[in-house]
């Protein structure tokens, strides 16, 4: 019997639908499925694992944070224990029947991983299957891709495996010990502990140090004057200065504008945008990012996608579709998709397809790319809309360039010279099927020189030159690839960790002062594991490993030399270290002043029940309390609110944050629980609730 060992369920039974010359028979080793079918005469088993089945983790003597020093586990044993009991069971049981085993995980560094810790549940089961193992590499779960895969077998790759294994055991390595000494020298532990990691820090330090460029921004004043003109229609012009740095100068010229204005010269210009390059993870995270989706999410949703047969594998550096790529045949299939399928049509019709090309060519996977049909109603509405992104991203790199008309209108009044412009798209191209990248046409009057017009209103618009622009999601993915933070399977994560351990919210990111002293705090003390330079290294070393190069044991050991010599001089530091992180919880946990005695605000909690209140620092002779929401992260916000003068709040926690005040006996509070309770009321009696009735409880943010 041949076993079939796949990384997931779903790939697994996809693969004997594939394959099987004949029926498909299900069945089951307790809870976990496995497919029996016949393949070129021989009787096939199809197995799907659950991600990893072995997890890196320390021995059970170094369990206890406060007991054990950090520094032991940077030379600790590192144990593999089986993270999937009944996974590993089906596969040990499977194999004891098997004489050959193809190892058909994912096709990357990790997947090769996945593959190599199924391998060792293998060969414990029957050692006599070492020599008689294969590996099957695609890139999509289609028919002919997977067909085509288990027709050219190919050897595991060990040295790619031990390049997933290092990154395991370094992280691992450096993520436990410093975690560890941090939350000890903060007495963090339990749910508050602090993280710590390779990857993770030096991403928090650059948005931590992004911030405190904000902060240390010193605006500019500046002014613009504005002209509104009208000929038929109202329109507005600018003067030719953008920016006056003096008020005294743009004053002037706002009393030179005269009554009219007549048209000193008209410019056309055409241009061309040519079509985008085919999707790799990083841009397709990032267009995803711009559609409002997590990186995180966005990453979940394709692997969904690519499991069900709908895009090509997802984690890929690729932006070059290969020769062998059948494009005629996958415009063939999306000629049936809701919204695209005409496109699709032209695009068949219009004879030779040239596809363009981004810069980075690599030969294991290829670009991102609908790999089947899918109709709207088969998929959730966050799968259609990323299934969707995939789809026209394609067809727009088959098409041709767009083009459009610039026009720019130049004006004298008063001898101040004006100006306005407007573009709109002449020939769609590309854009005609990619609307995420159109921008709205700018449709400016058709006036010709010598004209006059009337001028309507003028105005001095005071401003400020604003501090540099916090990191989006999608740009923070971008920032981290060229850095060489993380890869583009990790990324995604490294940023929700972010988020789940309250060091930034939103998007774009902010980050908490805990987030922000961190940061400060590793960068002064530790900038090894602050600084991208030691990752983006470490990266490069395991890059070596997968080809060969250098040895998975020589590069942990070389990072375990480097994380021995940090901690040490940590260990010199830990209340300067401690102090300037306590600083950032506090401010954290501050949110405004009493009313009744001018102190603090804080975050408290019950030592009976445990559950977390506002406070008066003044206690015990201020007994100021207000209640908390029990879930979520409290975000203090700095403003109070407009009806009782309380602070208010932001809560992260559930679908979306909400901001309130803390007081509960708000006026405003107490309206809208009376507004609530009337809808309640007019509802049940069957009548529809007033306008007055309806409105929202809470303020909800994005």
């Amino acid at each position: 019997m041949r076993l079939i060992i796949s990384e997931k369920a779903n790939t697994a039974k996809k693969v004997s639908q594939f394959l099987a010359e004949g029926s498909v028979k299900e069945g089951k080793h307790r809870s976990v499925p496995h497919h029996t079918f016949t393949w070129k005469g021989e009787e096939t088993v199809s197995v799907g694992l659950k991600g990893h089945v072995l997890n890196p983790e320390y021995p059970e003597q170094y369990s206890n944070w406060q007991k054990v020093e950090p520094r032991e586990l940077i030379d600790a044993e590192i144990l593999k224990s089986v993270s999937e009991k009944g996974v590993a069971d089906a596969v040990k049981s499977l194999s004891k029947k098997a004489d050959k085993v193809v190892i058909a995980t994912d096709f990357d560094r990790e997947g090769e991983l996945i593959g190599v810790e199924a391998l060792s549940l293998v060969f414990e089961a029957n050692p006599k299957l070492v020599d008689h193992v294969e590996r099957a590499r695609f890139s999509a779960l289609t028919p002919g891709e997977v067909n085509r895969a288990f027709d050219e077998l190919v050897e595991v790759s060990r040295e790619l495996a031990e390049a997933g294994e290092a990154r395991q055991d370094i992280d691992l390595i450096w993520g436990a010990t410093l975690t560890r000494w941090v939350s000890r020298a903060t007495k963090r532990y339990g749910p508050a502990f602090l993280s710590v990691g390779r990857v993770q820090s030096p991403t928090l330090a650059l948005i931590a140090e992004r911030e405190k460029e904000r902060r240390a921004f010193v605006p500019v004043p500046y002014w613009e004057l504005e002209v509104d003109l009208r000929n038929g229609e109202p329109f507005t012009v600018r003067h030719k200065t953008a920016r006056f740095d003096e008020e005294a100068k743009v004053k002037e010229a706002y009393e030179n504008v005269a009554d009219e204005a007549t048209v000193t010269g008209v410019e056309q210009k055409s241009a061309t945008r040519n079509p985008p390059t085919p999707f790799n993870t990083t841009a397709f995270l990032t267009a995803a990012s711009n559609l409002g989706y997590s990186p995180s999410r966005a990453a979940r949703l394709a692997e969904d996608l690519y499991t069900d047969g709908y895009v090509s594998y997802p984690r890929t550096d690729n932006t070059v579709y290969p020769k062998s790529l059948d494009l005629p045949e996958v415009l063939g299939y999306l000629k049936r998709v809701e919204g695209a399928g005409p496109y699709a049509e032209k695009l068949l019709a219009g004879g030779k397809l040239s596809p363009t090309r981004g810069k980075k060519e690599t030969t294991d996977h290829p670009p991102i790319y609908p790999t089947g049909y899918a109709s709207k109603n088969a998929l959730r509405d966050d799968q259609w809309k990323i299934y969707q992104l995939v789809v026209r991203r394609f067809l727009a790199t088959l098409s041709g360039p767009s083009k459009s008309l610039r026009t720019t209108l130049r004006f004298d009044s008063g001898g101040e010279p004006l100006t306005t412009g407007g573009t709109v798209v002449t020939e769609e191209g590309w854009l005609g099927v990619y609307p995420y990248s159109r921008r709205a046409d700018e449709e400016i009057p058709n006036l010709q020189e010598g004209d006059v017009v009337k001028v309507v209103e003028k105005t001095i618009h005071a401003k400020e030159t604003q501090p540099p622009g916090r990191y989006g999601a999608g740009r923070l993915i971008n920032v981290m690839e060229d850095l060489g933070l993380g890869t583009k399977a990790t990324r995604p994560n490294i940023i929700q960790n972010l988020y789940d351990r309250g060091y930034v919210h939103d998007d774009p990111l902010v980050p908490t002062e805990k987030g922000v002293k961190v940061a400060e705090a590793l960068t002064d003390f530790a900038s090894e594991i602050a600084s991208h330079e030691m990752t983006a290294e470490l990266e490069k070393s395991m890059d070596a490993i997968s080809e060969g190069k250098i040895s998975k044991d020589s590069v942990v050991d070389e990072s375990r030399d480097v994380l021995r010599r940090v901690y040490d001089h940590l260990q010199n530091v830990e209340t300067e270290f401690a102090d300037i992180v306590w600083e950032g919880i506090r401010t954290d946990e501050t949110l405004g002043k009493c009313p009744e005695s001018g102190h603090d605000l804080i975050v408290r909690r019950s030592r009976k029940s445990r559950k977390r209140f506002v406070g008066c620092s003044g206690y015990p002779d201020c007994n100021v309390t207000y209640p908390l929401p029990q879930r979520g992260e409290i975000i203090p916000l700095g403003t109070t609110c407009d009806a009782c003068g309380s602070p208010e709040i932001k809560v992260l926690g559930g679908k979306r944050p909400w901001v309130t005040c803390i007081n509960m006996d708000c006026p405003k509070k107490l309206a809208q629980k009376e507004a609530a309770e009337k809808a309640k009321r007019e509802q049940q009696e069957g009548g529809s609730p007033s306008e007055e009735s309806a409105k929202e409880p809470v303020k909800s943010t994005t």
